[in-house]
């Protein structure tokens, strides 16, 4: 025989926080610049590490190819 489910009790909603003080703002703010920066900096670094792959890939293609064509003759 199946048992029925459980229900779960969940607390009330709290009460809605209170505003952040300007010290908090400026915290966050600071914090989401060097975020920013810090995304910015390895959005670069991966831009510069895409186009390397890319361009080892259609070396290696074209060589393929010229082997291939090469082996066929």
């Amino acid at each position: 025989m199946t048992m029925p489910r459980r229900r779960l009790i969940r607390p009330a909603t709290p009460a809605a926080a209170p505003p952040p003080t300007s010290q908090q703002l400026q915290k966050l703010r600071a914090k989401l610049e060097k975020d920013r920066k810090n995304l910015a900096r390895w959005m670069a670094r991966l831009k510069r590490a895409f186009t390397f792959v890319q361009k080892h890939q259609q070396r290696i293609a074209r060589l393929e190819r010229l082997i291939t064509k090469l082996h066929g003759e």
